[in-house]
């Protein structure tokens, strides 16, 4: 199960790995926490009045073009998107939106979702949600909750029988080792870097330094994931950075998808791991 806090977010973190077990005969299940309802339009070729006044029937379309390229089952928790807030000061965040619910009321479809669904592993994103959006950091919190909470008899009784997953993981897709390894890449071939403006701004924080534990190589799968991620035409540029680097480079240069093991109920073995299922008793033939 891997959740999420918008609609093409699934496409842009882990995509490949959810498209290699699925190919692998991993019955794989994406949980959106929100519409995307407060989004704007980030790809300048679908900026027009009419996009913009569909937008949230145009994000679930996108969602179901880009589920059936990756071969996942997705679900929506039903939750209205919270906004990026922008200015100084930022402005309040609107009444009723995913950012503003208590942890313990939004994570109980999650944890509904889990008993239902039964995952093995799930991921999600960290404490910061990848990066500082209200909903990324509530999607985490509520994953976190609720991957404590779905096995415990005594929690959530009314949401069906309990269920232990046995691993949580976070994505970290852009940490500091593979962001600079492209960046260096790029400019050996005499092309432009999409990264040079983070290269030369990042700050390293020493609690980021062993945040990577887990390294799924699934480079055969990237070209599905860039599939996927452009399904979502009203917030991804062909054009844009996402796709500056080319696929063979970033197959050739880092052939994994990379995640930090946040909690297991299993005993794992060395790291890096190789497979999110290392540990998990189940049979995969």
């Amino acid at each position: 199960m891997c959740v999420h806090a918008h609609p093409d977010d699934e496409s842009s973190k882990g995509a490949a790995t959810m498209a290699r077990y699925v190919r692998e005969g991993v019955d794989v299940l994406v949980v959106t926490c929100t519409g995307g309802e407060a989004g704007s339009v980030l790809n300048p070729a679908m900026d027009r009045p009419e996009v913009w006044e569909n937008l949230p029937e145009m994000r679930r379309k996108e969602m179901d073009r880009a589920r059936e390229i990756l071969g996942v089952r997705q679900e929506w928790l039903g939750f209205v998107d919270s906004g990026l807030p922008e200015g100084d000061p930022l402005p309040p965040l609107p009444d009723g939106c995913f950012a503003l619910q208590p942890v313990e009321v939004a994570a109980a479809p999650l944890v509904r979702m889990i008993r239902e669904f039964r995952p093995q592993v799930i991921t999600t994103y960290d404490e910061n949600g990848g990066y500082p959006h209200p909903d990324h950091i509530m999607c985490h919190k509520i994953s976190v909750a609720a991957f404590a909470a779905a096995g415990d008899p005594e929690a959530y009784p009314d949401q069906g029988e309990p269920w232990q997953p046995s691993k949580l993981y976070y994505n970290t897709t852009f940490h500091k080792d593979r962001v600079f390894a492209l960046h260096q890449a790029v400019l050996n071939r005499g092309l432009e870097s999409p990264y040079a403006q983070w290269v030369e701004k990042w700050v390293d924080k020493p609690e980021d330094a062993d945040r990577v534990t887990t390294k799924v190589p699934c480079a055969d799968y990237f070209e599905l994931r860039d599939r996927a991620l452009l399904a979502h035409a009203t917030q991804v540029d062909p054009e844009g950075r996402w796709f500056a680097v080319p696929l063979e480079l970033q197959q050739q240069v880092w052939p994994t998808e990379d995640f930090q093991l946040a909690d297991s109920r299993v005993e794992v073995g060395n790291f890096p791991e190789a497979d999110l299922f290392d540990g998990v008793p189940l049979d995969r033939s």
